[in-house]
């Protein structure tokens, strides 16, 4: 889950390709990077932090270029450290730079073959670096000397057939321009827009459509699974599937919580996709426990609130604001630790005591995945007079990682897991827990586009569209949990 984008303009694009990434600040915060072509040369900065920590004014001065593409990381495994900031860059062939979104499952295997027969070393533990360079040697050997569009295609039909996992990249090749691609799976999202100016055509893309609204972008289309787009320096759109056969399978949790509600993903929008869910999670209150009392419906801020008033409106119950959320404290699932999550809670929430003082309240959050926030919150509504608990999630229990760019820890982190859901009530202290179906959850977004037969739920049901090597949910789990994060900052 990294926001990524990249323009080829008429102008200078270095402030576009900022202001794109505040907007995707949502999907990454852990990192920021721009890298842009002037003439010959690279222009490339990257560091530490939010975007405006990232880039000051001296910074900003140095990106020169009407060409280029940015990052915002969220801290996957392997990829925590300041090196693995993106957008990374190889100076063979030709001098490339790429920003990944996603997470591959056969690193290994691919290390070794960087290695041991493309004779490339590998610096960081990054899979992004991985991808680069896969792709670096693909195209090292088409056609040298003048690249082609036909070339470039047949390079990621390669990076295809060798690289498994979801992914969306956008990439600069020097000389030539801006390369973007998209799993065969289509796992994690991209999308294409277009903007006319009086100099000329303008291209973008970006991991959600609101990048491409905030900066005048038209939406063209999503790019689709498989598929790559090459625009080159002179603004010519060339666009070529390179992979066939795989099933359509978008991440189902960017409708949940990673996406913002006012993008637009598959032709469905996020928003009303949200405003379903809760729709049927009041349906299915109402089938379980008609006489529920509830005074309130309070959602948790801010990803909950679209489903909860949708939710509260079905069942005919108010809809409240009982929490103030603190702007100035990043998302509480992307945090590194659990001690940071434990202790932002209480910075990042606030009970407004009126809203729950001797009432049936009913908490709504859009997922739970290590309960720790939400025991928290509970117990939050409690102390401010709650008489009754109720908590709602929009989401299935979680009870399986994530392995597709969404560090959701190891499954002995996952409070659903080898838990029953009145067990996972209990451990969060709540008078009564709901879960989404996962059908109703499916539901709600293929209302949106019937072209959407499948997705990847894997992180509810278990099931992993690219299948997974034998060790690999071995191998995360001791580099995702939280011991093994506190072990690597220690070091």
């Amino acid at each position: 889950m990294c926001g990524i984008i990249g323009i080829v303009g008429t102008t200078e694009v270095a402030s576009a390709l900022y202001d794109g990434l505040t907007v995707l600040q949502h999907r990454g915060q852990d990192a920021a990077g721009i890298a842009t072509v002037d003439g010959a040369r690279l222009r490339l900065h990257r560091g530490n932090g939010l975007v405006r920590d990232v880039f000051n004014q001296k910074a900003m001065s140095q990106l020169h270029g009407r060409i280029g593409i940015g990052h915002c990381r969220y801290p996957t495994a392997g990829s925590e450290g300041a090196e693995e900031a993106q957008p990374f860059y190889v100076n063979s062939p030709y001098g490339i730079a790429i920003a990944h979104n996603g997470n591959l499952v056969n690193t290994e295997e691919l290390r070794r073959q960087m290695f041991e027969d493309d004779r490339r070393h590998i610096n960081t533990d990054s899979d992004s670096e991985i991808l680069l360079n896969v792709l670096a040697h693909e195209l090292q050997i088409q056609e040298r000397m003048a690249l082609t569009p036909d070339h470039i295609f047949k390079a990621v039909a390669a990076v295809h057939a060798r690289a498994r996992g979801g992914y969306a990249c956008v990439s600069l090749l020097l000389g030539y321009g801006v390369l973007a691609f998209r799993d065969p799976n289509g796992i994690r999202p991209l999308v294409l827009g277009e903007r006319v100016t009086d100099e000329g055509h303008e291209y973008a893309v970006a991991s959600e459509s609101v990048a491409l609204d905030v900066l005048g972008f038209k939406r063209m289309r999503d790019v689709a699974p498989g598929e790559a787009v090459f625009i080159t320096n002179d603004g010519q759109l060339h666009t070529r599937h390179c992979a066939d056969g795989a099933v359509h399978a978008p991440c189902i949790f960017e409708y949940v919580y990673l996406a913002r509600p006012d993008s637009m993903i598959e032709n469905v929008s996020v928003y009303k996709a949200r405003l379903r869910m809760g729709q049927r999670l009041a349906e299915k209150i109402m089938r379980e426990c008609p006489d529920h009392g509830i005074d309130a419906v309070i959602p948790i801020p801010d990803t909950a609130r679209t489903a909860a008033s949708s939710l509260a409106e079905a069942l005919g119950v108010p809809f409240r604001e009982g929490f103030v959320k603190n702007r100035y404290v990043g998302r509480t699932f992307i945090m590194p630790g659990q001690g940071d999550r434990v202790k932002s809670v209480r910075r990042k929430l606030n009970a407004i005591d009126l809203e729950f003082r001797n009432k049936t309240v009913l908490l709504v959050d859009d997922s739970i995945v290590r309960g720790t926030t939400s025991r928290q919150i509970i117990q939050m509504a409690r102390d401010a007079g709650a008489k009754k608990v109720y908590f709602a999630s929009a989401a299935p229990p979680v009870r399986y990682p994530n392995v597709y760019g969404i560090d959701m820890p190891s499954v002995t982190e996952l409070v659903a897991a080898g838990r029953t859901d009145k067990e996972v009530e209990q451990v969060l202290g709540a008078d009564w827990l709901i879960y989404q179906d996962l059908d109703d959850l499916v539901w709600a977004v293929q209302d949106g586009n019937e072209e959407l037969t499948q997705f990847d739920s894997s992180c509810f049901n278990g099931e992993y569209v690219t299948g997974l090597d034998e060790h690999y949910l071995k191998q995360i789990e001791l580099l995702r949990s939280d011991d093994a994060k506190a072990a690597r900052r220690d070091v």
